[in-house]
């Protein structure tokens, strides 16, 4: 192999690139991205950026001392065995690794609708949040909140509109209904189990006809895989690029990490496609040993983090199907330390919510990764450390 091309110039192309050299990898690399600037971290963009704090992101990664040829706004058009389609032409490749991460998706209307992907976006829309200027956030999920969160702090008057009947309803399920309170406490406006027609003129436009009059309106109800260009290439597509336990594609000598990937998780015994960044620092490792004929296994504990509100919210693992135990209370006056624990059928932690416990959350995730049995009824105590709770 004396060609690897990386699609996707963002933390997993970048990481891919330096997992390339890390491994020995002595040939070409040539890394391509629809920006035009160099790879930064997308965290900080509804966090530090939206506030104030800091205007880049830049990952700290030597692009020159890991001679790649970085060519930046690029865009992959289509695929073909060992060519990648561009706007600037085909080039050539012995080995590919797919990082091209997701689109936000955007609601009909021709109304100014902001999204929060890229720096250019974070920049944009953070310019726009002055004292009294009326904002409207459509979706309550963990974007939508953080976005309320800095309108909030820079004095703008916030409506969130929310299709679900509780927030971060997608990820969460009902257990995001403890987080409504944050919204009236921060003086924002909720609107739960509410439609959104199209974004207007001035405002939105909501199912039932009536409207929200705001000046910025910011669109956060997910996004989509950026997988448009592999149609018709060979590669298996299913919400995302389909990819084995070590993140090998359909397509020999192709890889995908990121947002973009839909990997096989041994853990959980399902395919997951995980739209954060613990997964694109991670998952390039493993997607690069696999290129270079290694036998690696990508089977992590997913993982985020966000803060909304002055609480700090940590998410491990994967939860659908397991039972729920409560861990403090959330309706505890003052900065209420909680959480919500997730048990398989045989007492097997497999996801952990942590809301201002930080230690539950590292705890937790040893636990889920350990597969110890836990007790139950421990477990329920908030004054019990979670490392307490196992069964011999």
């Amino acid at each position: 192999m004396n060609h690897v091309v990386v699609v996707g110039a963002g933390l997993a192309g970048v990481r891919s690139v330096e997992a390339l050299r890390a491994h020995g990898f002595g040939g070409t690399i040539t890394m391509i991205g629809e920006e035009r600037h160099r790879p930064y971290d997308r965290p900080p963009l509804s966090k530090g950026v939206l506030l104030g704090e800091t205007d880049s992101t830049i990952v700290d990664s030597d692009l020159d001392a890991l001679e790649v040829d970085f060519r930046p706004g690029v865009v992959a058009k289509g695929l073909h065995p060992g060519v990648v389609e561009t706007t600037e032409g085909e080039l050539a490749y012995d080995g590919l690794v797919i990082a091209t991460g997701a689109r936000p998706v955007r609601l009909r209307g021709d109304g100014p609708q902001h999204v929060l992907r890229t720096i250019d976006d974070a920049l944009e829309l953070r310019s726009l949040l002055t004292e009294g200027t009326g904002v409207a956030v459509i979706g309550a999920g963990w974007i939508g909140a953080e976005v309320a969160t800095a309108a909030r702090k820079a004095g703008c008057a916030v409506t969130v509109i929310e299709a679900a009947d509780t927030p971060l309803a997608a990820a969460l399920g009902r257990v995001g209904s403890y987080t409504a309170p944050w919204y009236e406490e921060a003086g924002v406006d909720l609107r739960l189990g509410t439609l959104v027609a199209s974004v207007d003129q001035g405002g939105v436009t909501l199912a039932d006809g009536s409207a929200v009059e705001a000046e910025v309106v910011v669109t956060g109800v997910g996004v989509r895989p950026a997988t448009e260009w592999l149609t018709g290439s060979g590669v298996r597509l299913d919400n995302g690029v389909v990819t084995d336990e070590h993140l090998r594609t359909s397509l020999p000598d192709v890889v995908a990490v990121g947002d973009c990937a839909a990997w096989w998780s041994r853990r959980y015994g399902r395919r997951l496609r995980v739209e954060h960044w613990d997964t694109a620092l991670g998952a390039p490792e493993v997607a690069v040993a696999t290129l270079l004929g290694e036998t690696a296994v990508y089977d992590p504990v997913p993982y985020f983090w966000s803060e909304q509100f002055g609480h700090m919210v940590q998410y491990a693992g994967h939860h659908d199907g397991a039972r729920m135990i409560m861990r403090g209370d959330p309706a505890a006056e003052g900065k209420a330390r909680w959480g919500v624990c997730w048990l398989t059928d045989d007492d097997r932690l497999t996801a952990i919510l942590a809301v201002n416990r930080p230690r539950d959350l590292l705890q937790g995730r040893r636990l889920i990764e350990s597969g110890h049995r836990l007790d139950a009824g421990r477990l329920a105590d908030p004054a019990v450390a979670l490392r307490d709770c196992t069964v011999a």
